[in-house]
């Protein structure tokens, strides 16, 4: 299977995995497909937007009849379109379901109609909500406890009701926490990292000590190609790094290894249903032969200097997003 549509091809992970895709394989053709939302950033694809088996669609997964005119020479589809920000969510959940669930639902029908041979869709841990102890299995219940995750969990179960009602060839993925380049700078590890080479406070939500297990993206996109060739139809496959550590762990690691002061770290007060604790079990996976190559640490250094080597990149997008900057602002009285 040769013949790729890439949804959210824009975006953070959906980018670094068309990269991936295009290094790696020679017989490749893919069509990104991008509304161009806030978070998607064509600059992101500017090395290879003019190779003949790369081509970019400007369009919304929630237009079927769109969907309708991509899809007949499609082999696979892979779905990162979704909004993904917990804060936003909170904000505003309503984009959240129209195209994390809707859109979804929209693919879904074009794949049924057009008999596409997988539809990969690329979920969260976070649908399984706060796990105090132990690593969650697939088959563990989900708790989505914030829209974001709840519009993830939903189209989750859409996936997989087009599998038992019409055995649709579907696969879900649900990989902990990304890291590295391109990503918007609005989450954790991108925003205290750009903050912190400006010399801007790190808003550190509570205590600081709520843990999340961080993967490199690159290791993300190896496991999503190996899952596309080596997975089963209807199952679902957690991806995680077994690199658990505090956010408060991440901040002082980012200022360390900037040679900033610890003083940049300000606690804010904690936002609305914060889950405490993800971790994955991932077995399942690793029994395909997968296992995450980068170290944390290596990979933080990594992705530090990226951002360093990137400032024109992120600082166009910072000053740009001031929606955003005034939310944080009015809850937090500082512009991040």
């Amino acid at each position: 299977m040769n013949k790729f549509l890439i949804t959210g091809g824009a975006g953070f992970i959906g980018s670094n995995f068309i990269y991936y895709l295009i290094n790696k394989y020679e017989d490749i053709n893919i069509v990104n497909l991008d509304k161009l939302t806030y978070a998607g950033n064509l600059e992101n694809l500017k090395d290879i937007e003019k190779m003949p088996n790369y081509k970019f669609v400007h369009g919304d997964i929630c237009d079927f009849s769109l969907l309708d005119r991509l899809m007949p020479e499609i082999e696979v589809v892979v779905n990162f379109a979704a909004e993904t920000h917990v804060d936003r969510s909170i904000m505003d959940a309503d984009s959240f379901i129209l195209t994390d669930v809707y859109g979804t639902y929209n693919l879904l029908k074009a794949v049924s109609k057009h008999g596409t041979k997988l539809f990969v869709h690329i979920s969260t841990d976070e649908v399984y909500g706060a796990i105090p102890h132990g690593s969650t299995t697939e088959d563990h219940p989900l708790n989505p406890r914030n829209p974001y995750s709840a519009s993830k969990a939903g189209a989750d179960k859409l996936v997989l009701s087009f599998y038992n009602t019409y055995k649709l060839p579907v696969i879900i993925i649900r990989p902990s926490n990304n890291f590295g380049p391109y990503q918007y700078p609005e989450k954790l590890m991108s925003l205290f990292i750009t903050n912190a080479i400006d010399d801007i406070s790190l808003p550190l939500y509570g205590d600081g000590k709520q843990v999340r297990e961080w993967l490199y993206v690159e290791d993300n996109c190896s496991a999503i190609d190996l899952i596309i060739n080596k997975g089963k139809a209807g199952e679902i496959y957690n991806v995680g790094s077994g690199h658990h550590l505090q956010n408060i762990e991440v901040a002082h690691k980012i200022v360390h290894m900037l040679q900033k002061p610890t003083s940049l770290i300000r606690p804010v007060p904690d936002r609305p249903g914060h889950d405490r604790r993800y971790s994955l079990d991932s077995n399942k996976i690793s029994r395909l032969g997968w296992k995450p190559l980068e170290d944390f640490d290596r990979a933080l250094e990594k992705t530090v200097h990226w951002y360093q080597a990137q400032e024109p990149w992120w600082r166009k997008i910072k000053e740009k997003d001031k929606n955003f900057i005034e939310y944080y602002k009015k809850q937090y009285g500082s512009p991040r």
